[in-house]
């Protein structure tokens, strides 16, 4: 993934933070893999949302970007794990930061649980 240049811009740290967690699962993706090495097959069990294509890319990504190691073992069926690499692992309190703040405005986030409807009670009818 081509990397835009950053240099000498005001923000440009922010800014090539935010390029290389950009996007709605790379984030979630670092967030799992804090947990340990992960399969292929269990991130996708832990993101029902994402396509199979899609957390492909997002894993090649992330691997180009060296955020996370993939190891493949010669077997058969092949075995694929992921697992944070150091400059991953570097990452670790802005995804805790960015998981704690997601919880404390969880009821204004589009992601967190649905305002409760009021109930409205019917009144019986009156005898005429």
């Amino acid at each position: 993934m081509k990397r835009r240049d950053f240099a000498r811009r005001p923000g440009c740290a922010v800014e090539a933070t935010l390029d290389l967690i950009d996007g709605k699962w790379k984030g979630v993706i670092l967030y799992h893999l804090q947990g340990g090495t992960r399969r292929f097959g269990e991130l996708r069990r832990l993101m029902p949302g994402i396509t199979q294509r899609m957390l492909t890319k997002q894993l090649r990504a992330l691997e180009e970007d060296r955020l996370i190691i993939r190891k493949v073992y010669a077997e058969v069926p092949p075995r694929v794990d992921y697992c944070l690499s150091e400059v991953g692992e570097s990452l670790r309190p802005v995804i805790d930061i960015l998981k704690a703040w997601g919880e404390s405005h969880h009821e204004r986030l589009s992601c967190g649980p649905a305002p409760e409807e009021p109930v409205s009670v019917k009144k019986p009818k009156r005898a005429a």
